[in-house]
Formats: structure tokens, C-alpha cells, sequence
């Protein structure tokens, strides 16, 4: 599936483990596993506002080549968000997850369905479903996220309809269960790997599919969608697909990529997502 609907977005080019993109009117250059061609030195762009560089020994860091926004907004059809460089090479934004904006916002059609967003980072997917008219409950452990999100929903004049938690995410939907809350919907975009708030380790291919079967359980008796999303090189979209299929039971799903037009002409895969709906 191809984000082909951006204006405040593009990729101009791609060479050398690197994408050159246009943020707005800031352009940046960051590296990028699937691009394993070769081509022309894309630092030497003359437009260029900052390059981020991989260490040998972990992360990286951004070299600044010109006079560059601290923050800035950016505008995807009747959404805006708030970017800048962060760690590890992010900006806080995955454009290519447009593409299923899109699809829940279809979905939802200014219906108040009560939707679940786990692991919501800045809640791009959180204010696009608010803005198609669902109530939203917005959960991340990391606060900085959570406020990343209240921002981004003031910039889209997003008022009420957000709910904004800072919690483990599967000890909430835990808690949920027992206080008897259901939702129509659920979206969810778990990390490869990481650490849980008691030390914990995660690895997405042990933990997806009890996290998968435990979020079923909050859902309503017939619920609406359900989506799940990986950046975890070697995790199909199959696999996804599998995975609602074992946990979901009923409706129709699919796996898919999410993949980025270049201005090269070529489209760059930059994700998976799987997706059921009744």
C-alpha cells in the first residue's frame, strides 16, 4: 500500500543506504536499510539542512549543514504535526503510515466508535482517527510521546475526544479487561524490542501473538477494525495476516507493505502493517 497523498512530504532520491526527503520546506538526509544501490553522493544536495550519521558503535547523530527549524509543522490533507530531529534518526512521524490513516478514517465515516491506539508514540493515527469523529484512548509508556500527541491534537484543533495515557500498554488493556471497558477498535504498533517498566525484556517475535490475544479480549462483541503495525526487518506482511487470522477469527484481513513514491519513480518499502475488519 503506497502514502501517494502527501504534498508536505516526498522522497527525492535514494542511493548508498540513504533517502534524501523533503520535510516541509526542510530538507533532510537519513539512512535507510532497503537501500542497498548505489548512486550518487546525496550529502552534496545544496538544499541540504541536515544529514544524519550512523556510529559504528550505536545511534548516531545529525550534522546540521544549514540554519534548520528547531520544530516545525508539517500537513497531511486536514492533519498537522509537529516534527523535529530526534534520536535515532527520527523525527517523530512515520509518513508512510498515511496510507492507513486513510483507511480507519474511511472506516469511522464521523461515527463515535470508541478506538484503542497502543504504543500511539505521537499519535498520528490517534488524531486522524479523532478527526474522522472516533473517541480515542491514546496510550504510551513514554510521556514525552503522550504530550507529543496533545500537541499534535491542538495543531489539528482537536479539542475533546482523546484520552491520553501513560502506562504499560499491556498491563492497561489488562486492567480494562477487569474493569469490563470494551472498544470498537484497536491499533496497535509494538516495538521490535525493548524493555518493559520492571526490566522486562520484549522481543516482538515472543511476545505479538499473547499481546495480540490479550488485546482480542477488550474488544467489543462485533468490532469494527483491528490493526497492527512492525518495522521488524524479516517479519512479513504474511506473518501479520497469520497472526489476525489466529486472533481475530470472523471478518476479512490482509497483510501488506507500506511503501513511500519516490520522485525517482521507484516506491520504497518502509514497513508492514495487517489489518481485519468485520
Amino acid at each position: 500500500m503506497i502514502a501517494s497523498g502527501w504534498s508536505d512530504y516526498e522522497i527525492l532520491a535514494t542511493s548508498n543506504g540513504e533517502k534524501l526527503e523533503r520535510w516541509g520546506d526542510v530538507y533532510l538526509l537519513r539512512p535507510d536499510p532497503q537501500i542497498i544501490w548505489k548512486g550518487k553522493d546525496l550529502s552534496s544536495f545544496p538544499e541540504l539542512n541536515a544529514h544524519y550519521h550512523r556510529s559504528g558503535t550505536g545511534g548516531g547523530s545529525w550534522e546540521f549543514k544549514k540554519k534548520t527549524p528547531t520544530e516545525w509543522t508539517i500537513r497531511y490533507k486536514d492533519l498537522a504535526f509537529a516534527v523535529k530531529p530526534m534520536g535515532f534518526k527520527h523525527l517523530g512521524l512515520f509518513p508512510e503510515q498515511a496510507a492507513n490513516w486513510d483507511k480507519m478514517r474511511e472506516i469511522i465515516g464521523g461515527r463515535e466508535l470508541n478506538v484503542l491506539n497502543l504504543f500511539g508514540y505521537t499519535g498520528g493515527a490517534t488524531v486522524a482517527c479523532a478527526k474522522a469523529g472516533a473517541k480515542v484512548t491514546h496510550v504510551d509508556a513514554a510521556k514525552a510521546m503522550v504530550d507529543r500527541c496533545r500537541q499534535n491534537a491542538e495543531l489539528c484543533g482537536i479539542k475533546d475526544g482523546i484520552r491520553y495515557i501513560v502506562d504499560d500498554c499491556a498491563k492497561f488493556v489488562a486492567r480494562e479487561i477487569k474493569r469490563g471497558k470494551r472498544y470498537d477498535a484497536i491499533i496497535m504498533d509494538p516495538p521490535s524490542y525493548g524493555r518493559g517498566p520492571s526490566g522486562e525484556m520484549w522481543k516482538i517475535e515472543d511476545g505479538l501473538y499473547d499481546l495480540m490475544k490479550l488485546t482480542a479480549k477488550v474488544l467489543v462483541d462485533e468490532p469494527s477494525f483491528y490493526l497492527v503495525n512492525s518495522y521488524t526487518t524479516g517479519l512479513q506482511p504474511s506473518v501479520l495476516d497469520d497472526l489476525l487470522a489466529l486472533t481475530m477469527g470472523g471478518g476479512t484481513h490482509e497483510g501488506y507493505e507500506l511503501c513511500l513514491p519516490t520522485r525517482e519513480g521507484i516506491v520504497l518499502p518502509a514497513g508492514a502493517s495487517g489489518f481485519w475488519r468485520a
